[in-house]
């Protein structure tokens, strides 16, 4: 397995020397995420100072972009970091595609699959000069000039991962993406259960082999780096572990612990606007069953069992972000493994 990390919790500005710390640390990429920040934007900043190291959104929301929009920037990007670039995309929830982005929210699946295809066809125009005469269902691009075209890349272009969840999405995924990216909120049985089934019918029905197909599994860590300072990494855990938990559409996931009736009170509390309260609620089973709390030698044991199995990457998130020290020290241990 490969290993990568967050960008996420640092400024702008400080990205490109970021960046190269990381590099320096060894891990293997960094990734970003949606946030603050136009998600693109800390890639570019980071491939300026370090475009040989592998880089990913993850993700990028898909349907507020234009498949055209989507296009450029990966196409940059790929340039930029000499092909260590993957495009990660991902539907996001109805949520926030009607209230915070205001569009309209529908058959997410057959949407997504179009979008992928359309990314296809204009990665095709641009790298081998075909016709573009993508009409779907949803996007339709049958024009494009020389002037607007960025021409082919010497690594040809950059993979497409889907971000996935149920097992319907995943199993779109395997079929039309070139990759999976699994949410970091998951649990073992739910990639035992539903996961792995949904990916492996996918593959089968699109004729492919799980060696020519990435999947990212994400992972919550929260580094200790003394003893004296376990509780507090636990509790910071503990907090977003209960942000996630509030979302309806992640309830799989707590139902997979047997924790489903825990969604409806956390989501309540988030209506009333009472977040501080919601780490009171998760309960230290969830914790663990959900992120990856230790030290170094604890975290990489249990990142290798968990999922070794199945994953090609693991995309570390940190709530807390560790010392540049204990992450070289657990990327040593991960190397060990």
């Amino acid at each position: 397995m490969k290993f990568d990390v967050s960008i996420m919790g640092t400024a702008l500005e400080n990205i490109g020397e970021k960046a190269k710390e990381l590099s320096e640390t060894g891990v293997d990429g960094i990734f970003s995420a949606e946030g603050p920040h136009d998600v693109f934007a800390p890639l570019y900043l980071a491939a300026a100072i370090c475009p040989n190291l592998n880089s990913m959104t993850n993700a990028a929301i898909g349907f507020p972009r234009n498949p055209i929009h989507l296009a450029h920037s990966a196409f940059d990007l790929q340039r930029l970091t000499k092909g260590n670039f993957r495009l990660g995309i991902a539907p996001q929830v109805s949520a926030h595609i009607e209230r915070r982005f205001g569009l309209e929210w529908s058959s997410p699946v057959e949407r997504m699959g179009d979008l992928i295809e359309a990314l296809h066809a204009i990665f095709a125009t641009w790298q081998n000069g075909d016709a573009l005469n993508h009409e779907g269902p949803y996007y339709k691009h049958t024009l494009m000039t020389p002037m607007f075209s960025p021409g082919p890349l010497s690594s040809g272009p950059p993979p497409i991962l889907l971000g996935a969840l149920g097992p319907v999405m995943t199993k779109l995924a395997a079929e039309k993406a070139d990759g999976l990216s699994i949410l970091p909120f998951c649990s073992e049985a739910l990639l035992r259960d539903s996961t792995w089934p949904a990916l492996a019918e996918g593959l089968e029905r699109a004729k492919k082999q799980r060696n020519d197909f990435e999947v990212v599994c994400g992972a919550i860590v929260g580094l200790v780096e003394t003893e004296d300072d376990r509780q507090r990494v636990f509790d910071g855990v503990r907090a977003l572990l209960g942000f996630y938990g509030s979302t309806p559409g992640y309830r799989r996931v707590l139902a997979s612990i047997g924790q489903e009736d825990l969604g409806p009170l956390l989501s309540q509390r988030v209506r009333e606007g009472d977040f501080g309260s919601l780490a009171s609620l998760v309960s230290d089973q969830m914790v663990q069953e959900l992120s990856v709390v230790g030290n170094p030698r604890e975290v990489a044991d249990e990142l290798s069992r968990r999922f070794g199995w199945l994953a090609d990457r693991v995309a570390i998130f940190f709530p807390a972000e560790p010392s540049r020290e204990i992450l070289a020290e657990l990327i040593d241990e991960l190397r060990s493994k």
